[in-house]
């Protein structure tokens, strides 16, 4: 039997070389109204101006038919159609490849470019937490999920500034953010050596606000690099301080850590540093990484600029400091739990480390549902509940349904109602019929390798300033996915109860509880293959689950 980790990006690629020279034609479907009758298909249209007369080739269907190669999933049938070429797989067989080595799609599809190195910076981490903006909230949040997808490829990542704020580093625990900490300040007096070089070439500097040691002209090298670049034309002038000069000794001790660590192989611009920066910093950002390189041989080649968009916020006057808007949330999930257990649980140490995480998951759906470049516009009116479909209380909700669904077929295993689970090369996979089996596994388990490398993805060799990350896709995969497991969870029985008649948040219970043995209807032996085929395929999706939201900085929970 064929093995290795099938992949959408594979068979994509197989399918579009069996049409011969030419871009590519065939796309995946997503929507349920057309899998039922395809997977992949190649529209009409696209066909006519590749084969002019429209007439596809029987060499096509010969050679689709038989599509084979590393990672492509094997084919039933592939038919013409009013709306193109319609291709179907062989469902069953892609069940079988797929669950039986599911820790395979947990993992990104692709490997990191080869001893590539990523200096994170984050400016809005040297400020405090009571006077940090949510635009610089988000730009946390994004260089902190995008450093966990990278590490996750294997990049070698350094987080800079180390934070000497304990209150920031508090805030940062408060919201799974994983960050570097230092009571040290990096040694600043080689760039302090060259920075007066530097002034004193530029002759009289006249009258200087104190703490400052001078003036630096960029001109030179904005002209040099090009505003084509995406530099700022105002640039001029540049006020170097001490604190200037402090951050600046710190980028370059990282990179130099970073350097000594590296292969021996590895070369100079193997080293690419990241500045990521709310909308407001950017100007000053960009003063800083010319006054680097105008003080420091040393500096980098590659530095680009993830320049996250602005923040608003509906309906509410004045500004929001990221503490203020964690307590927002952090109120409104104890309130739901409230109305929905009828009595208030914030005192109950129980259930104190669970609203914390539910706010957090909030906040972060939230921040990184929206592609980073693109203004953000939040809704703090809104209340928390596990029905929003969008939201991360709602992920986390059908997180903790999985938990609850193996914990009861552990319980009533241990009572004898059911077997123990079977080898998984046992199982009969033709026994998943259901569309939102289908549904489950094509949408949301086969692309996800692809998907976690599309998050980590950064435009290393592009020319200009400014790069771009797709870090908003990691959250909307897991509300997608969670949205095709509530629909099939409550509809679909499992474990011989349905969903709907057992537990949830909610009907006055404290949290969510296996089912005892009187909820259960008797045992149906010829109904268990059935049953763990099924299982199977939510250990994939919870598997899923927990890489998404590991990547996230979010833990599963078991209860809510």
């Amino acid at each position: 039997m064929a093995t290795g980790r099938l992949g959408v990006e594979e068979t994509l690629g197989a399918l579009n070389a069996a049409l011969g020279p030419g871009g590519p034609v065939w796309f995946k479907e997503t929507r349920a109204r057309h899998l039922h009758a395809r997977d992949f298909l190649a529209p009409r249209r696209a066909l006519q101006a590749r084969f002019g007369d429209g007439q596809v080739p029987e060499r096509v269907f010969h050679a689709v038919a038989g599509l084979q190669g590393p990672g492509v999933a094997p084919v039933l049938r592939c038919a013409p159609t009013p709306a193109g070429l319609a291709l179907q797989l062989q469902r069953a067989a892609v069940f079988q490849r797929v669950l039986g080595a599911v820790e395979a799609y947990a993992a990104p599809a692709a490997s990191a470019t080869q001893g590539l190195r990523v200096l994170l910076h984050c400016p809005a981490l040297r400020a405090s937490p009571c006077v940090l903006r949510l635009s610089q909230l988000r730009a946390v949040l994004v260089a902190d999920h995008l450093a966990r997808a990278l590490r996750a490829h294997g990049v070698s990542v350094c987080l800079v500034p180390a934070v000497r704020d304990p209150h920031m580093s508090t805030f940062l625990q408060q919201l799974q953010v994983d960050w570097p900490a230092t009571s040290e300040q990096a040694e600043t007096e080689a760039l302090r050596s060259r920075a007066l070089a530097e002034l004193s070439a530029a002759g009289d500097r006249g009258a200087l606000p104190p703490g400052v040691l001078g003036s630096v002209c960029l001109k030179d090298l904005v002209e040099e690099r090009g505003r084509t670049a995406g530099y700022d034309p105002n640039l001029d002038h540049c006020l170097v301080t001490e604190d200037l000069l402090s951050v600046l000794a710190e980028l370059r001790a990282a990179v130099l850590h970073s350097s000594e660590a590296a292969a021996p192989d590895a070369g100079a611009d193997s080293c690419m540093v990241v500045h990521v920066v709310s909308c407001e910093e950017e100007f000053q950002q960009q003063k800083l990484d010319l006054l680097w390189w105008k003080l420091d041989n040393q500096a980098p080649l590659r530095q680009k600029h993830l320049v996250c968009g602005s923040v608003k916020v509906a309906g509410v006057p004045g500004t929001l400091t990221a503490p203020e808007y964690y307590k927002l949330r952090h109120t409104q999930v104890c309130k739901a739990s409230a109305l929905k257990h009828s009595r208030d649980l914030t005192e109950d140490p129980a259930w104190t480390e669970t609203f914390r995480v539910l706010s957090v998951a909030t906040i972060k759906f939230e921040m990184l549902s929206t592609a980073p470049q693109s203004q953000l516009i939040l809704a703090l009116a809104d209340s928390i509940s596990t029905k929003g479909t969008k939201s991360g209380t709602f992920v986390m909700y059908n997180c903790a349904r999985l938990a609850t669904l193996f914990e009861g077929y552990k319980h009533s295993m241990e009572q004898g109602l059911y077997p123990p689970f079977p080898p998984v090369s046992s199982l009969d996979f033709s026994l998943l019929h259901d569309e939102g089996e289908w549904l489950l596994l094509f949408n949301s388990i086969l692309p996800f390798p692809d998907l976690l490398s599309q998050a980590a993805a950064l435009e290393c060799t592009a020319p200009g300033l400014h790069t771009s990350a797709r870090t908003e896709m990691v959250c909307k995969a897991l509300v997608k996915l969670s949205m095709a497991f509530s629909s099939y969870y409550n509809r679909v029985h499992i474990l011989g109860v349905s969903a709907r008649q057992s537990w949830g948040w909610g009907g006055g219970a404290q949290r969510m509880r296996p089912p005892g043995p009187s909820l259960l209807q008797e045992p149906r032996p010829h109904l268990f293959g059935q049953m763990f085929a099924r299982l199977q395929l939510l250990r994939a999706v919870r598997e899923v689950l927990h890489t998404g939201l590991a990547t996230l900085g979010l833990p599963p929970l078991s209860h809510i």
